[in-house]
């Protein structure tokens, strides 16, 4: 792991920009030809998001992490499939979406998120009312912010806030569209170790409507 950390994660880590007030465009981290740029939040070991890379080539992919164990394994999966368009911020993303410009991305994808189940602790949730006005700035009209867990009660959480925005259309037709997990959405080990100890996963995908949020 260490070995990793030091040798691949200084080429492909996101530095933000040091100027005050200054802007970090993603998409000036990948090569001229690339499609889309994706962010993958709290991306855990990365089996998701280096699938979705190995799948998608002509997308950049920026992901962010603070366990160096999960970046470490993101590394290694990285090595293992030859990727080059995967990009790091080993940091609370927190940190990075204020110096992202408006518009800038095509999707964002928050999975298996921490509940934080204790009250006292909600506000410690990523998905808040500011978290989704930010994600609403960072996409483009029609862009898509993709959400699972496997907890309930931070289901119903994430539904209220995106929701509550006007600015997002929740996708979902019916039961089905939640409950299973879409074909180009490959599995993590968290939805793996969910369905193992008998909890069912939810998946919510929301489209960015051109309007404000």
């Amino acid at each position: 792991m260490e070995t990793l950390l030091e040798t691949r994660l200084p080429e492909l880590r996101v530095e933000l920009p040091e100027a005050s007030g200054a802007r970090l465009d993603p998409r000036t981290l990948f090569p001229p030809e690339t499609k889309e740029v994706w962010l993958e939040i709290g991306f855990g070991g990365g089996e998701h998001l280096a699938a979705q890379a190995a799948a998608n080539p002509r997308t950049g992919f920026v992901g962010s992490e603070p366990f160096m164990n999960g970046v470490a394994s993101l590394l290694r999966h990285c090595e293992d499939l030859g990727l080059d368009n995967v990009r790091i911020y080993p940091d609370d993303v927190r940190d990075l979406l204020p110096v992202l410009p408006d518009g800038c991305l095509d999707r964002i994808a928050v999975l298996f998120a921490d509940p934080w189940p204790k009250k006292r602790h909600h506000a410690r949730r990523i998905i808040q009312h500011e978290t989704i006005a930010d994600f609403h700035r960072l996409l483009k009209p029609g862009g898509e912010l993709r959400l699972a867990t496997d907890d309930m009660p931070y289901l119903r959480w994430m539904l209220a806030r995106a929701t509550a925005n006007e600015g997002f259309r929740w996708c979902a037709r019916g039961p089905q569209d939640w409950r299973v997990r879409p074909d180009d959405w490959p599995e993590t080990r968290y939805e793996a170790k969910a369905r193992a100890q008998g909890r069912r996963p939810a998946f919510m995908r929301f489209e960015r409507l051109d309007t404000a949020g």
